[in-house]
Order: C-alpha cells, then structure tokens, then sequence
C-alpha cells in the first residue's frame, strides 16, 4: 500500500508568522527520503497555508504531486500551468478548519464534468475525494475519475468500537465496488499510528493519504522518523 505524506500543516506554521520557514517542500523531501510514495498539498482558494509557489516548487522537487484542490478558477490555473501528477478534487468551505466532509460529485454537474474534463486533456490523473457512499462513487466513475478516495473521518471520529467497525465496513464495501468500476482507491483523513490499522486491511486501498498526524508526530520526533513510523505500523 502506497503512502502519500500531506505537507499543508508545515505550511500552516509557516503562515503564523508569515516567515520563509518552516518549508513544506523541505518537509517534503524528507518524507520522500524516508519512504513517502507522493506528496499531497492543498492549495486552497484563500491560500491560508500552502501558496502557489509552493505547488511550483514541489513540482519540481518530488517524484509525485498530488495536488489537492477545489474546482475555483484560480486554482485550476495554476494545476493546469504547474500539471501535478495528480489532482484530489474535494470540498472546500471558508470558515472550516480542514476538510469537513466528501464532495458531492452527484450533485457536481456541468461545472464539474467541465474541469475534470479540462484535467484529462492536460494529462493529469483525476481522483474525487467523496465519502463512502455508493452514489457519490457512481457518479464520479460517470464524470470520469480515475481514482477516488474515501473520506475516512466518520471512522476516525467514531465514539464506540461498535460505530468504528460499522464505518470500517461501509469503507470497505465501497472499497470494493470501486476496484470492480476499475477506480484506483485511496482513504484519508484522521488517519493516525492509533488507527491505521482497520483501513490498511481493506485490500482494495492503494493507497492512504495521510498528513496533520505525521505532521503533529514531526514535531517531535522529525519527519523522517514519523514517516517511518507510520510505514512501520501500515506494513504490521
């Protein structure tokens, strides 16, 4: 199972003090280094963390760019410009701190269709991060994703061992209808050295995108040693 590192919070604690440091795609490199199959960075309309420079700069540093983004003009023109390997198409409202939910790819429509299409003729891999739900991934197989990847923060939230289990096997589910549509399947959000497990054992997932929690782990033990970790626990 492939492991994609998500660089925005480095990028956050940057933003703070609006300093040169710390660098998300030094941040990036190490986790390269240490075992990280792609980078995710999400430029968001508002900029709060990762800035169009950045994407420019990881682009040319990283062997695999997964650009997380919104469909807002400004920043399909800078994927279009920049051609990350990949782009994760997911929600985004102003006041939410992270991504709060999965887009509603059923409830797209032309604008949508539009700039997936858009993304093809430039040559990138298009993924739809939407909950596990089997209309939302029929929909995005009919706008013509490539990949999806499943929001997994109704598990990682889950209050009882009960709910986490009943959230595991709806992913799993969908999991496997995706790969029988031909999708390549991915999961994220909330995913930590805690619980990693139930998600890695979905044989369907290709891949898990997984970013403020080697961030947080970063803090103190170093990315390195995070990204490690995290590979650690994902092959046991």
């Amino acid at each position: 199972m492939r492991l994609g590192v998500n660089v925005d919070h480095v990028a956050t604690v940057r933003q703070q003090r609006h300093e040169a440091y710390p660098d998300p795609v030094e941040a990036a490199l190490l986790a390269q280094r240490a075992g990280a199959d792609s980078i995710v960075a999400h430029l968001r309309e508002d900029r709060r963390h990762i800035q169009d420079a950045d994407i420019r700069r990881l682009k040319a540093a990283v062997r695999k760019l997964n650009m997380e983004m919104a469909i807002s003009p400004s920043v399909i023109a800078v994927a279009l410009a920049v051609k990350p390997e990949r782009v994760t198409l997911v929600p985004e409202r102003r006041r939410e701190l992270t991504t709060e939910g999965g887009l509603d790819a059923a409830g797209g429509g032309a604008r949508l269709k539009r700039a997936v299409g858009r993304f093809h003729e430039a040559g990138i891999l298009v993924s739809m991060f939407i909950g596990a739900d089997e209309r939302q991934l029929t929909a995005s197989a009919k706008l013509g994703a490539s990949a999806v990847e499943f929001h997994t923060g109704g598990y990682a939230e889950a209050l009882s061992t009960a709910r986490r289990i009943a959230e595991a096997r709806r992913i799993a589910r969908c999991a496997r209808l995706a790969a029988s549509m031909g999708l390549e399947v991915a999961a994220g959000h909330g995913l930590n050295l805690a619980n990693v497990a139930a998600i890695v054992r979905i044989p369907e997932i290709e891949e898990l995108n997984i970013g403020h929690s080697i961030v947080a782990r970063a803090v103190v033990v170093g990315m390195p040693a995070a990204v490690r970790e995290m590979r650690s626990r994902m092959r046991r």
